[in-house]
């Protein structure tokens, strides 16, 4: 079996002149096989510079695109083809958007895999330790603290037991932030599982550890990204002064930058992208750090329908893997992208014993928002 072909669909909900927040635009690939087998993966990144990044055409040595180091090639030989293209691009990969574009074909080949051996990925991830993960819901936080009351009763009594929220507003004023988080802490009760993500927003040690005593009444379950994965020496020091757990790393990409975040940062979450990390072959070599580091991995994902059905898989075939997030976007790209993305029922979401992702993209959709 050989590739014969990798298509790159991108996708956006606002005029190319608007601006686009979280879930509004994506991008899908489609890696194409001579046996008739179709990868589908996505990259929550940047989709026209994941697209430029697949379909350069080749340079040197160090600097060629995705597609031309993978027609022709065997699909099934997963880790071979992700360590070509590590190689191959690495003038313009290693980190960051080429880290974002090979994870998007990654899970692509992992859905080939499942369907040529017609068994679940978790299955070929080593075997599935539960059939059903529990969900936290994200959203976007409303500009009046008040108004968040009422989206955080609406979530908990749609059945979920853990909800964070982040961007927007958030992180642009202290007393807006400690609003808000008391405005929902109200809401939802003191035992009720609660966590804030700031998208580095507070950008230094000095406004991330006053504003960790003042949350610090609110009982947050944890504080994600108060300043850039960067800073790790800032990470390290909040992680010593506080009782709330400190989680962060969607921004970071491959085993190297999670080794050093782990060892450096001392956070007690790591929070990989399967969509940007490296994929899910990259993902679980993380995994195996971050237990080796005694640091528990919950994903980020708050994209489509095949980020989550991605992520799904993997939790699944992980040991503790007992956590993921359930995004509360309501765009269209996330909403009906994806026909039978993996649903979230009475605090959980079912894992599939399906081959392949298991999913059906709405055509009608990507017709509407595509751009080339």
């Amino acid at each position: 079996m050989k590739i014969t072909d990798i298509e790159v669909i991108t996708l956006r909900v606002p005029p190319l002149h608007q601006e686009s927040v979280w879930g509004e635009d994506a991008v899908i690939v489609k890696v194409i096989t001579d046996h008739s087998f179709v990868g589908i993966g996505e990259s929550d990144s940047a989709p026209s510079v994941i697209k430029s990044i697949i379909e350069a055409p080749s340079s040197n040595l160090y600097c060629h695109g995705l597609k031309s180091l993978l027609i022709g090639e065997n699909p099934l030989e997963i880790q071979r083809l992700w360590d070509k293209m590590y190689w191959s691009s690495n003038y313009v990969g290693r980190r960051g958007a080429g880290i974002h574009a090979m994870s998007a074909i990654d899970i692509a080949l992992w859905d080939i895999a499942s369907q040529y051996y017609e068994v679940p990925i978790h299955t070929l991830l080593g075997g599935k330790y539960r059939d059903k993960i529990r969900a936290y819901g994200t959203f976007i936080p409303a500009d009046k603290p008040e108004d968040n009351k009422v989206i955080a009763r609406n979530l908990k009594n749609k059945g979920f037991t853990s909800l964070k929220f982040g961007g927007g507003i958030l992180g642009d004023d202290n007393q807006t932030d400690v609003d808000i988080v008391k405005a929902i802490r109200e809401e939802l009760g003191d035992d009720f599982e609660l966590q804030i993500d700031l998208a580095s927003k507070w950008h230094t040690y000095s406004r991330a550890k006053e504003m960790f005593k003042r949350l610090s009444p609110f009982r947050l379950n944890w504080i994600e990204e108060p300043v850039l994965a960067d800073d790790m020496e800032s990470y390290q020091k909040l992680a010593h002064i506080s009782e709330t757990k400190l989680a962060g790393g969607e921004s970071l990409t491959t085993r190297y930058e999670f080794r050093d975040f782990l060892t450096s940062a001392q956070p007690d979450l790591v929070q990989p992208d399967i969509t940007r990390c490296g994929g899910i072959s990259e993902m679980r070599k993380i995994n195996d750090l971050a237990a080796l580091h005694g640091t528990k991995l919950v994903p980020h994902g708050f994209s489509t329908g095949i980020l989550l059905a991605a992520t799904v898989q993997f939790l699944a075939a992980t040991k503790d893997g007992d956590l993921i997030e359930y995004s509360q976007s309501t765009s269209p790209l996330f909403t009906s992208l994806v026909k039978n993305a993996p649903q979230f029922d009475n605090g959980y979401v079912t894992v599939p014993d399906c081959i392949g992702l298991g999913i059906e993209l709405d055509e009608e959709v990507i017709q509407k928002y595509r751009i080339d």
